[in-house]
């Protein structure tokens, strides 16, 4: 008999529709008349799960006693009785009850499966064994219930049924995945928003390395060996080299660029060994992999291409990331193609990425002003001055005759004109007297002897210098308009570089001394600064600063700091430094003159000296640089500012408040007052009692409302005094409910009895909860008692004062934190509007936090949460 066929609905969280979706798919199987039964299904009370339940054959549950409660079970005999062909089985990762046949529910789902029976089931994520410590890190909830990875791996179908965080959020706030008592509690623990993202994030992760392994499986039983790109995987060449940094996060931003690529770092070592980069080079590059969330991997091959190319196609790569060659120019030519030639000629359709950097010599650098044609070229005309002559000689001396005399003196003028062309005009007057004594002596009668018999050969031979002159002067010439049109490109280049930086509000300061430092070829740059005592503070550096002095060195010759990197030490601290080439003092517009918050600043060159022209662009540049530190400066002292205008904002809605807000309290108990205080007036004990009684009134409100303000004050400039002890929510919540002269029909408490204490400043949660209880009290509608919910959940009480009141529209919910905001101006006895904003401000203080939320069905809900008291297991 064929094994069945296992079918599993993912879910991210309870209430996604994993049953639904099964039930669903039972139907339409049933409508095409497969015999379908409900082994057993879990409605939770739902009743349009319910109600599709309704239309199958349901197989009765096993009853089970245990400890004097009685428990119903999947009835697996009478299942394998009936034999259908699909059997619909929900919570597959559920544990049976004692003295069932199985300890889990999926070994009967297994038992079905050998009978031939095919099975429909469900799971959540969390029910995943390999994921239950993820998923208890991102809940606070361990999973007691979980499924072996390999038992749904071996499953023939896995389909996840996904819904939306905040679509699950509303369907839980409607009623419609648990009872109404228990919606506040979900939504404020389990059903966070963050929870249900990551929860959705982990379910989608753990479906596609699913898919992908299933993939896997499919080339290799069809022995497919061409890459498919159904995701981007990005392969890194490292060689060891200070180069790799820069390939990893190239190959990391290529890889981010579509969802769910992958990041594989490759080193290629040789058999022999001999081959090996410097350990701690690669051992650094390999914790960049690491944090940049790829694989590290090593291979052993001598054919580095070939090795790099097969690695890339056993990992289905779809890109590879090579460096340029750092090799030369001369021994690229002495050696053939590099490795990234022969790679890209193996590749096929694998896309090779070679990227440039500092050590190919690709950083932008300015020509240096030298002459028209540098050492090298010389050196080939010298050289090939030297070899060509006798070469030459030697083919014209098979073939001489009288005749040939001109065709000889013109092949000697050609090997003048081409010297003149490669190395210039010295080692062109060179060629010229060399080929001038060969014609006389191998050409010219008397043979084989140095003589110059007639004055036409003499002057043949003032000609050969005369053109190699002249033809060496005109190479000359054309190489130093050619290399000073190149500087000049490169310094309008460099000039629009620092320019756009500064423009576009980077990190100009830094950025101006990397190109300073790069276009000058120099070793380091910093910006410094020097105080009146002599001290050397560094502000900014670029290079390796500090190595010249004799310090430790970040490598030798063997391992190299990639050139840009930064070396200890650090800018900002105080280091002993060897002398500068070239110190530059700065002038900051704005602030005294040459300085930097006080102390004298400057720009300190290490390296090679600057020959003029380098300091003409220098002082552009200069210019730019001190235009940076003026607006860091201006930026510094706005930022210095922005507080004192805070304050100064407040601090005239304060003066307006009590303009306005205080003056109907002393005005109503000075009338009271005064009016007492007639004695031409004749007051009954009644009237005397009412204006006692207004006065006192008055002037308790005056009383919190001054109190309120200090507070307010306080929090403000950070000095609100927060005393932090273990407290138990009982000894806040009764006290509150009495200040507020409210009895136990007018606000519904629901809080949980196993509840931890808080670690909270006793009399300003009062405070908190007196003011959060008023504003429920004042905007619920009659008739509807506004709830104080209290729960814990992963080391944190969270305290919910629900209302079903009018609500506050989302665009305003951070808006009535701030200070003397009230929902309505039109209510005078509202206060000043400080009471949302102090609360907050206690919250914070106690190192909790204060936020403002829908109420499922409308209203407001404001939710406290602050950290359990050490020590407690909430």
């Amino acid at each position: 008999m064929p094994r069945g066929r296992l079918r599993v609905m993912l879910g991210a969280a309870p209430g996604v529709g994993k049953t639904f979706a099964m039930l669903e798919e039972g139907e339409r199987l049933r409508r095409q008349g497969v015999d379908v039964v409900v082994a057993l299904v879990e409605t939770h009370g739902r009743a349009a799960t319910a109600a599709l339940v309704d239309g199958f054959e349901v197989i009765p549950r096993r009853t089970v006693e245990h400890r004097g409660v009685t428990l119903t079970e999947l009835d697996l005999d009478a299942v394998l009785r009936r034999a259908p062909a699909v059997a619909l089985v929900d919570e597959l990762a559920h544990t049976n009850a004692p003295g069932s046949a199985h300890a889990k529910r999926w070994q009967d789902v297994d038992t079905l499966l050998d009978a031939g029976i095919d099975v429909i089931s469900t799971v959540n994520i969390q029910h995943i064994e390999s994921l239950n410590d993820v998923v208890e890190q991102i809940t606070g909830v361990p999973q007691r219930e979980t499924i072996p990875d390999a038992v749904l791996r071996r499953a023939d179908r896995i389909e996840l049924v996904d819904l939306a965080p905040q679509a699950l959020r509303d369907r839980l706030a409607e009623g419609v995945v648990y009872p109404a008592g228990r919606v506040d509690a979900a939504l404020a623990n389990y059903f966070r928003l963050g929870n249900l993202t990551a929860l959705r994030e982990l379910a989608l992760l753990w479906l596609a390395d699913e898919v992908d392994n299933a993939l896997q499986r499919y080339r290799a039983e069809h022995g497919i060996a061409g890459t498919w790109e159904a995701r981007e995987r990005v392969v890194v060449a490292l060689t060891g080299g200070p180069e790799g940094e820069t390939l990893l996060r190239r190959g990391a931003r290529i890889a981010a660029r579509s969802s769910g690529g992958e990041l594989l770092a490759v080193h290629v070592t040789a058999q022999d060994g001999l081959r090996e980069a410097a350990p701690g080079v690669l051992a650094r590059q390999r914790a960049l992999v690491e944090q940049l969330g790829g694989t590290y991997h090593q291979v052993v091959g001598d054919d580095i291409p070939r090795a790099l190319v097969e690695f890339a196609r056993g990992e289905s790569a779809t890109q590879l990331v090579i460096g340029v060659s750092r090799r030369s120019r001369l021994a690229a030519l002495l050696t053939g193609p590099g490795i990234g030639a022969t790679v890209i000629r193996e590749s096929g359709d694998i896309d090779v990425h070679i990227v440039s950097h500092a050590r190919a010599g690709g950083r932008f650098s300015l020509p240096r002003p030298k002459g028209g044609l540098t050492v090298r070229r010389r050196v080939y005309g010298f050289v090939l001055a030297l070899v060509g002559g006798p070469l030459l000689t030697l083919v014209l001396t098979s073939s001489r005759s009288p005749e040939s005399m001109t065709a000889d003196v013109l092949s000697y003028q050609l090997l003048v004109v081409v010297v003149a062309l490669v190395g210039g005009i010295w080692p062109a007057l060179f060629a010229a007297l060399l080929s001038g004594l060969t014609l006389d002596f191998f050409f010219v009668d008397p043979l084989y002897t140095i003589t110059v018999g007639e004055p036409l050969h003499l002057l043949a031979l003032i000609l050969y210098v005369v053109i190699a002159a002249l033809v060496s002067l005109v190479v000359d010439q054309a190489a130093r308009r050619t290399r000073a049109a190149q500087r000049a490109a490169a310094e309008a280049e460099l000039l629009a570089t620092v320019a756009g930086g500064v423009i576009r509000g980077e990190d100009a300061v830094q950025a101006l001394l990397e190109q300073t430092r790069e276009a000058f070829g120099l070793t380091a740059v910093e910006l410094v600064t020097t105080g009146s005592d002599g001290g050397r503070e560094v502000i900014a550096v670029a290079g390796e600063a500090g190595q010249q002095a004799g310090g430790a060195q970040l490598g030798g010759a063997e391992d190299e700091p990639p050139v840009g990197a930064r070396a200890t030490p650090a800018a900002g601290t105080t280091t002993p430094a060897a002398a500068p080439s070239l110190t530059v003092p700065l002038t900051v517009r704005g602030a005294e003159a040459g300085t930097v918050d006080g102390s004298r600043a400057a720009l300190e060159l290490s390296g090679r000296d600057l020959e003029a022209g380098d300091r003409r662009l220098l002082s552009a540049i200069v210019a730019q640089l001190e235009a940076a530190l003026e607006h860091r400066a201006l930026s510094a002292t706005a930022a210095e500012l922005a507080p004192l205008a805070e304050a100064d904002r407040v601090r005239s809605a304060l003066l307006a408040a009590v303009g306005h807000d205080l003056r109907r309290p002393l005005a109503a108990a000075t009338a009271a007052v005064t009016t007492l205080r007639q004695a031409d007036l004749a007051l009954g004990e009644g009237d005397r009692e009412a204006l006692l009684e207004t006065a006192e009134d008055s002037l308790r409100s005056l009383a919190s409302l001054v109190t309120d303000l200090l507070d307010a004050s306080r929090v403000q400039a950070g000095v609100l005094g927060v005393s932090l002890a273990p407290t138990e929510l009982d000894d806040v919540v009764l006290p509150a409910l009495d200040e507020l002269g409210v009895g136990p029909g007018d606000v519904e408490l629901d809080l949980s009895p196993d509840l931890p204490p808080l670690r909270a400043d006793a009399v300003l949660l009062q405070r908190v909860l007196v003011n959060l209880l008023g504003n429920a009290l004042r905007y619920s509608p009659g008739g509807t008692a506004p709830v104080l919910a209290a729960s814990a959940f992963a080391g944190t009480v969270q305290l919910r004062v629900v209302d079903r009141g009018p609500g506050i529209p989302p665009e305003r919910r951070e808006a009535v934190f701030a200070p003397f905001q009230r929902l309505s101006d039109t209510d005078n006895d509202a206060g000043i509007g400080l009471g949302l904003a102090l609360s907050k401000g206690f919250v914070e203080g106690m190192g909790g936090t204060l936020e403002a939320e829908d109420t499922p069905g409308g209203g407001l809900t404001m939710v406290v949460s602050l950290p359990a008291a050490e020590g407690t297991n909430p």
